[in-house]
């Protein structure tokens, strides 16, 4: 059973990111600069210094600090020459620097909206219920075999009704990442394999394998299906996080929907 965390995208952190003063670091165009005399506000020190070093202002070490006074000189130095007067008027810096700006004022909203509108229980619960509902009702394990050519599988399938070792075929023959463990796939609900695989596994009775080759967008499989057991949900409180994050990332989408919906023409 699986709990997607795809929404996740929803609130990306780089949005509140200075983007693009870290470039500019990162790329070594800035280099210290010692008695400049530029006066910096402790307030864009520190978010500077928490941006580069990803942890609290308070926990950075002199070396760090210092480190981060140098290039953070030097953006402002560089930032207050003539020709960065010259340049700040070009419509496409104009653009980045408004766009820079939206961007953090929408984070900050995002994260206001969320802070004041966190998941309750009850809605966590009930999206828990939803998606056992939806889950798969079995799991199965499974070992493969693949090749890239329909005869070479077929070849295979000659071979284990002969009597040949499955797991010995999956080493020797396979071309897909688990030959190293005799083709084995572990156990997995259907939904996780791509169609054509799955209905294979499921139309089989454990111990069985596939008489005909299974095409897939990886090439030929020949699957055997080594033992089924009933799908059981993963317990609310090992989801709690990721339920929560969904939950709060729906309100989310439903609030922007809202700001859609009202937006002038």
């Amino acid at each position: 059973m699986t709990f997607s965390n795809r929404a996740g995208a929803t609130r990306a952190s780089g949005m509140a990111t200075l983007a693009g003063a870290i470039a500019l670091a990162a790329s070594g165009v800035l280099w210290a600069q010692a008695d400049t005399g530029v006066s910096i506000d402790p307030n864009v020190f520190n978010m500077y210094l928490e941006s580069r070093i990803q942890k609290p202002a308070d926990q950075a070490t002199a070396e760090e600090t210092a480190v981060v006074r140098d290039e953070l000189t030097d953006i402002y130095l560089l930032s207050e020459v003539p020709r960065a007067q010259v340049l700040k008027q070009s419509p496409r810096i104009q653009a980045q620097i408004e766009l820079q700006t939206r961007a953090m004022l929408a984070q900050a909203v995002a994260t206001d909206f969320v802070t004041s509108n966190p998941a309750t229980d009850e809605e966590m619960r009930a999206l828990y219920d939803e998606q056992i509902k939806l889950a798969p009702p079995m799991e199965f394990k499974a070992r493969h075999i693949l090749v890239e050519t329909q005869g070479e599988a077929q070849a295979l399938v000659t071979e284990l009704e002969g009597g040949a070792d499955f797991a010995e075929l999956a080493t020797a023959k396979s071309t897909g990442p688990s030959a190293s463990s005799g083709g084995d796939l572990g156990w997995f609900p259907p939904d996780r394999m791509v169609p054509e695989f799955s209905t294979a596994v499921q139309a089989l009775d454990n111990g069985g394998f596939t008489k005909t080759p299974v095409q897939t967008q990886f090439g030929w499989h020949v699957i055997l299906r080594e033992d089924s057991r009933e799908s059981a949900p993963p317990p609310y409180d090992s989801v709690a996080d990721v339920l929560k994050q969904q939950v709060e990332n729906k309100k989310l989408r439903d609030y922007m929907s809202g700001l859609r919906k009202i937006a002038p023409e």
